[in-house]
């Protein structure tokens, strides 16, 4: 089987960190190793950390994308599966993610997130408003499914693959798309709804918290210049498409 690590960014944010470990150590199939970077935390984010058994790597400059950058550079294990503080992933979320990843030419897996704590109208406009949208138009932008920096697993060799290529010093980048729109457009990632995790609500806590999101992610596509262009990517992937298909025929023959 191969070997897992966890990376959890967290910025002072203990009471979801805590919640978060205690169901990573209720995992049918354990990790081997937990990473928590602590973005500048002023809280006991580190201490909640270290209590669990994590490997705590501090990164003072703040920026999700820079600390979650640290924390796959910091994991040895074979999958790297990225959760944030707030997920709550179910007992079987590694086990499967694992599995999906058996298939050598998947190169990561995500899921998308349910709200956690929220009254029924929040629950009832999330998928519409938030998840649907996330997964729709990101894949059509991207070619392929994004990674939901919530709820994601990718090998350790796709990760050193595209390291030098992440905007990690940008603090405004939306670093899951960001890292998303490193892979090569014809790699393929899985969006299963198997991987979902519940999450906090707070992207819907107040009209200022999802714009910007929303202005993070256009900032995203913007430091990407060509590598974000739509048509550039789907010709990408028609192109590997088309070669694949010809060398299974040629090979047939």
């Amino acid at each position: 089987m191969p070997s897992v690590s966890v990376v959890i960014p967290v910025r002072n944010d203990a009471r979801h960190l805590r919640r978060c470990l205690h169901a990573l150590a209720a995992q049918t199939h354990p990790a081997d190793e937990l990473v928590v970077v602590d973005n500048g935390s002023s809280d006991d984010s580190a201490e909640v950390a270290r209590a669990a058994g994590a490997v705590v790597r501090n990164e003072p400059a703040r920026g999700i994308a820079r600390a979650a950058s640290l924390g796959y550079d910091t994991a040895r294990g074979d999958v790297i599966v990225r959760l944030d503080a707030d997920s709550v992933p179910p007992p079987e979320w590694i086990a499967t993610a694992v599995d999906l990843l058996v298939d050598p030419g998947v190169v990561a897996v995500t899921g998308p997130g349910r709200p956690l704590d929220a009254g029924p109208v929040v629950r009832a406009l999330w998928p519409v408003l938030y998840m649907q949208p996330y997964f729709v138009l990101m894949h059509g932008a991207l070619s392929r499914p994004p990674l939901f920096g919530s709820a994601a697993a990718l090998r350790r060799s796709t990760w050193l693959a595209v390291r030098d290529r992440v905007h990690r010093d940008d603090p405004e980048v939306h670093d899951d798309i960001d890292l998303s729109m490193q892979f090569d457009p014809a790699w393929r990632v899985l969006a299963d709804r198997s991987l979902t995790v519940r999450v906090s609500a707070r992207p819907f806590s107040s009209l200022p918290s999802a714009v910007l999101r929303t202005r993070r992610a256009f900032h995203t596509f913007r430091v990407n210049g060509r590598r974000a262009t739509p048509t550039r990517r789907w010709a990408r992937r028609a192109r590997v498409a088309l070669q694949a298909r010809d060398h299974a025929w040629w090979g047939g023959r």
